[in-house]
C-alpha cells in the first residue's frame, strides 16, 4: 500500500466508524443544516463563520434557519457534537471540510468568488495532510480545479497525493416537506478517482439519499447549473404564457392543469410574480458568464432571465388595471401586499420578486404595507420595514390586496370575504371565478 492509499484508507475508516471530525465553512441556509445532519450522524462538527453573531447563536443552541429543528441544534450543541468558531486555525483539527459560502453576482451579473476564495485561503493556511475538502457552493464549471486547487496547493501539498478535493453541489429546497438535506440525492465529482471515492464515503456516512459519482468536479458543477437553469427557463415559459393568456382572456392555470393531464412529455411549471431565492434567479448567470470564455452566447438562458425579471412590472401593470376598473389610480392608492418571502412558508426573502414590486409601487405613488407571518421585518434599500398583522383594522381602507406569496397561514376565506379588490399571483383559490377577484 503506497502513501496515497494509506491516507485514503485511513480517512475512509474514520468516516465509516464516525471517528472523523468534520468542518463546515459557512453557517447559513446551506451550511447549518449540513452541519446539523453530520452531527446527527455521529460526527464531531466544527462550524466556521466570519459572522460572530452566527457563531454565538450556534454555540448557544439558538437556531436561525427554518430547515433546522431548534431542538436538534440545541441537543447537539449540549452534547458537544457541534460547535462554531470564527477562528480558522481550528481547521487543523478536522479530517474533512465542506465549503458552503455565498457565491453572489456583482452588479454586472458576474460571479463574485471572494467568499469562496477567502475560505480556500483560510483552509490552505491551516489544513493538514490527508484532509478532504469539498466545495458545495453553487458556481461555474471549473471553479474547483481552476480556483480552489491552486490555492490549496500553495500549501506545498499536492491534490490527489497529499489531500483530497471534490465538488458536491448543495440541493437544498427551503420549505420542502418531502426532501431535505438528509434524504436528497448527492452528486460528487473529485479531482481524481481517489478524491471522488473519499468524498462519496463521507456523504454515504451522513445521508440517506443516494450518492451519484461523476467523472470530474466540472461535471458536478455543470449538473447543478443545469438543474436550476432548467427550472428558470420553464418558469419563464409559464410566465410568458401567463402574459399571453391574460391578453387573450384565457385562464393560464386552467391551461396548465389541462396540459398536466398528459402522462408523458409535459411537466407543469407555474407563473408567479417573478423568481426569488439565492439559486434559480442567480445560477444561470454563472453559466452565461463562463460561456463568454468559449465565445458562446447563451441566448435562451438570457431571454428566460429577461422574462422572469420583467414579471414585477407586469404585476404592477395588473394592479393599475384593476384599480382603474374601480375608478382609481396607483398614485395615492393603498395596497396591502401579502407575503415578501420568495416562496410560501419560509422566512427567506433573498432576491424576492416582491422587493422590486414594492419599489415600483413606491415609484408609482402608491401607499403599501406588507403582511408576512414568516417575516416580522425585512430590509429594502437598507431600511428596516416592519410587516403588519392581517386584521380588519389594518386593511379596512385598502384599495387593493395583492397576494404575492401564498403562505399557508393566511386565512384565504377571510381575505376573500373582505370584498376588497384582490390580485392573486399564485392561484391561491384554485381557479375561482368571482367579482373583484383577479389572477395574474
Amino acid at each position: 500500500m503506497n502513501k496515497l492509499e494509506e491516507l485514503e484508507a485511513l480517512l475512509i475508516s474514520k468516516l465509516n466508524n464516525k471517528n472523523a471530525t468534520i468542518g463546515v465553512v459557512g453557517l447559513g441556509y446551506v451550511g447549518l443544516p449540513l452541519a446539523v445532519e453530520k452531527a446527527k450522524a455521529g460526527f464531531n462538527i466544527i462550524g466556521f463563520d466570519i459572522q460572530e453573531e452566527k457563531v454565538k447563536s450556534v454555540n448557544n443552541g439558538i437556531n436561525y434557519i427554518g430547515d433546522v429543528l431548534p431542538a436538534d441544534l440545541e441537543s447537539l450543541v449540549s452534547a458537544g457534537k457541534l460547535k462554531a468558531t470564527s477562528d480558522y486555525s481550528f481547521i487543523k483539527e478536522v479530517d474533512a471540510v465542506a465549503i458552503c459560502v455565498p457565491t453572489p453576482l456583482d452588479i454586472y451579473k458576474q460571479p463574485n468568488m471572494s467568499y469562496v476564495e477567502s475560505s480556500a485561503r483560510a483552509i490552505a493556511a491551516n489544513f493538514t495532510k490527508g484532509t478532504l475538502i469539498v466545495l458545495e457552493s453553487t458556481t461555474y464549471p471549473g471553479t474547483t480545479e481552476e480556483l480552489i486547487k491552486p490555492i490549496l496547493e500553495e500549501s506545498g501539498m499536492i491534490c490527489g497525493e497529499d489531500f483530497f478535493l471534490a465538488y458536491s453541489p448543495e440541493r437544498v429546497d427551503p420549505g420542502n416537506k418531502d426532501f431535505n438535506t438528509k434524504n436528497t440525492p448527492k452528486v460528487v465529482g473529485g479531482i481524481t478517482t481517489n478524491c471522488t471515492k473519499v468524498a462519496a464515503a463521507m456523504y454515504r456516512a451522513v445521508l440517506d439519499g443516494d450518492v451519484h459519482e461523476v467523472s470530474s468536479p466540472a461535471v458536478a458543477e455543470m449538473e447543478k447549473l443545469l438543474e436550476n437553469t432548467f427550472r428558470n427557463i420553464n418558469v419563464a415559459l409559464a410566465n410568458e404564457m401567463a402574459i399571453l393568456c391574460h391578453k387573450m382572456g384565457i385562464d393560464v392555470w386552467e391551461v396548465i392543469d389541462a396540459a398536466a393531464t398528459k402522462p408523458y412529455g409535459f411537466m407543469p411549471f407555474y407563473p408567479g410574480p417573478g423568481l426569488g431565492g439565492h439559486c434559480i434567479p442567480i445560477d444561470p448567470w454563472y453559466l452565461t458568464w463562463k460561456a463568454r470564455e468559449y465565445n458562446y452566447h447563451t441566448k435562451l438562458i438570457e431571454t428566460a432571465g429577461e422574462i422572469n425579471d420583467s414579471m414585477p412590472d407586469f404585476v404592477v401593470q395588473r394592479c393599475a388595471e384593476i384599480l382603474n376598473i374601480q375608478g382609481k389610480a396607483l398614485n395615492g392608492s393603498k395596497i396591502i401586499v401579502l407575503g415578501v418571502a420568495y416562496k410560501k412558508d419560509i422566512d427567506d426573502y433573498r432576491e424576492s420578486p416582491v422587493l422590486p414590486i414594492l419599489d415600483r409601487l413606491t415609484n408609482s405613488g402608491s401607499n403599501w404595507e406588507v403582511v408576512d407571518p414568516c417575516i416580522p421585518n425585512f430590509k429594502l434599500h437598507g431600511n428596516i420595514i416592519n410587516t403588519i398583522d392581517l386584521n380588519k383594522d389594518n386593511i379596512k381602507d385598502a384599495d387593493l390586496i395583492l397576494i404575492a406569496t401564498n403562505h399557508s397561514d393566511f386565512n384565504y376565506e377571510r381575505i376573500l370575504s373582505l370584498n376588497i379588490p384582490l390580485l392573486d399571483t399564485r392561484n391561491s383559490y384554485d381557479n375561482l371565478i368571482k367579482d373583484q377577484y383577479y389572477k395574474l
